[in-house]
């Protein structure tokens, strides 16, 4: 079976996918993904915190919505091996 690891949230906040509505999603499911590459945004207080993958891997499914509020230590991608 494949190992996985999850990138946690470091606040909480509000968690975007993409640094502006109208630009591409950092990263798409399906995709590698290089350990410090930015994944997402947490906004706190209207300010933008980078999210960067603790380790490489596969992009296999974010568990959290574009614009979805998250706490503190709450999964955000799961990345495959």
């Amino acid at each position: 079976m494949a190992e996985t690891h999850t990138v946690k949230s470091p606040l909480p906040g509000i968690f975007y996918r993409r640094p502006s509505p109208e630009a591409l999603p950092y990263v798409e499911e399906g995709q590698q993904v290089k350990a410090g590459q930015t994944i997402g945004l947490v906004e706190v207080m209207k300010s933008f915190h980078e999210v960067p993958a603790d380790e490489a891997g596969v992009a296999l499914r974010f568990l959290v919505e574009d614009e979805e509020p998250v706490q503190i230590g709450q999964g955000l991608l799961d990345l495959g091996q």
